[in-house]
């Protein structure tokens, strides 16, 4: 079973940044879909970016785009969103979500997991920013 766990979430003023790490376990494959996700007060759950692990394609939200970057250290079996220029809209929750295959990135797999999410999840961890 694929078990995620988040790390690096926390407060900062506007235009800080942030780094979120996610640790990862249990996969059987070393192709599969990994991603952020994010959930404010009050707001639906909003995907933020994936990578596909097999070629490093990443996929963001217009809302993040350039400011946001999805990275993944095979070695360390980690994922990470570094998040620049925070502005008090990007406070929520942040998942980490997992497929368990990739399936070879057919069809453009991991665009599609930005908006449906995978199918693991980590417990999330709060990012606050204050104006």
């Amino acid at each position: 079973q694929v078990k995620l766990m988040e790390s690096g979430g926390g407060s900062v003023q506007a235009g800080g940044s942030l780094r979120l790490s996610c640790t990862a376990s249990g996969y059987t494959t070393t192709d599969y879909c990994m991603g952020w996700f994010r959930q404010g007060p009050g707001k639906e759950r909003e995907g933020v970016a994936t990578i596909y692990t097999t070629n490093g394609q990443t996929y963001y939200a217009d809302s993040v785009k350039g400011r946001c970057t999805i990275s993944r250290d095979a070695s360390a079996n980690s994922l990470y969103l570094q998040m620049n220029e925070l502005q008090p809209d990007d406070t929520a929750v942040y998942y980490c979500t997992s497929t368990q295959y990739g399936f070879g990135g057919g069809a453009g797999l991991c665009g599609y997991v930005l908006q449906a999410g995978g199918d693991y999840w980590g417990q999330g961890t709060q990012v606050t920013v204050s104006a």
